[in-house]
């Protein structure tokens, strides 16, 4: 008996020990000290680009390259913001982008949730083969089919014109839409939409006044990541675009070379100014509307 009662307490230290280490003071330290080193790295990694971008938006033009390298500027400035904020192409590049990704994210939001509506809540034959097609037209790559939108745009006399953004910015836009605000509305109980045809309403007063409401916070989420991606897209704008009057911030940011640099000289300050006043609206409502934004990533996730 007493040699089995040894190996059995044998067989238990190295599990006791594992214990012991798992609760040891020490050993939690060192893994909350490596999971706060990580963290540190990915949060300088991520942010330093856009630090570097203000802190050269507040430094003179002339101190810009100064060696050695000064992380702070020494006299701080606001000429690049003024600079920009004389130049009528970016302030009216702003207007057009507010003009464009607004009208982006509300047709998006509107035809999107009508169409989450119908998908979500009725069954008809086909309902799958549209959400597939839905989910693969955000598969193609923006390039691939830009020959055939320039083909599209001209034909209906929408080149140079703010209408061609709008028009193709929709065609990705849209299909992420539906299909977050569809697996947001599958998600929804049917005992309230049933309780409302018992009251009376029509299928269009249960969308608006009892369905709607419940998704909001979907309704943020692709909202805002449809005017991010419209305010930020480059590659239509400057195939579609081409008076300086109808240009976006991506545009104007890079038109900024020849606008008010010379041939030898790129006016990186006003630059970096640009794109600080171009990304702090966006940060902006991220900060502000961040609960929405997880709720809406979370509960869409749920079923769908």
């Amino acid at each position: 008996m007493s040699t089995v009662a040894e190996r059995a307490t044998a067989r238990d230290r190295p599990v006791a020990r594992r214990l012991w280490l798992r609760r040891s003071p020490v050993r939690r330290f060192v893994g909350r000290l490596g999971f706060w080193l990580l963290i540190t790295v990915i949060f300088v990694y991520a942010l330093f680009p856009f630090y570097w971008a203000v802190r050269s938006a507040f430094t003179p033009e002339g101190q810009l390259f100064d060696t050695p390298i000064k992380y702070f500027p020494s006299h701080p400035t606001l000429t690049n913001f003024r600079e920009i904020f004389s130049t009528s192409f970016f302030t009216r590049a702003l207007l057009n982008s507010t003009l464009v990704a607004g009208s982006v994210t509300l047709m998006a939001l509107v035809i999107g949730s009508l169409a989450a509506y119908a998908l979500g809540r009725f069954r008809f034959r086909g309902r799958s083969a549209v959400l597939y097609l839905m989910l693969s037209m955000t598969i193609f790559p923006q390039i691939a089919i830009l020959g055939a939108l320039y083909t599209m745009m001209r034909d209906f006399h929408l080149y140079d014109r703010l209408g061609s953004l709008i028009l193709s910015y929709m065609i990705f836009t849209l299909p992420f839409t539906i299909e977050v605000l569809t697996s947001f509305m599958r998600a929804l109980p049917g005992d309230l939409e049933e309780a409302a045809y018992v009251d009376g309403a029509t299928p269009l007063q249960v969308f608006y006044k009892v369905l709607l409401p419940l998704i909001a916070p979907g309704l943020v989420t692709t909202g805002l990541l449809a005017f991010i991606s419209a305010w930020n897209e480059y590659l239509y704008a400057i195939s579609f675009i081409q008076s300086t009057d109808k240009y976006t911030v991506p545009l104007a940011i890079t038109s900024f070379v020849g606008k008010t640099g010379s041939a030898f000289q790129v006016p990186w300050g006003q630059i970096m100014a640009a794109t600080v006043v171009v990304t702090l609206p966006l940060i902006t409502a991220t900060l502000i509307l961040q609960r929405r934004i997880l709720a809406g990533l979370t509960a869409g996730a749920v079923k769908g």
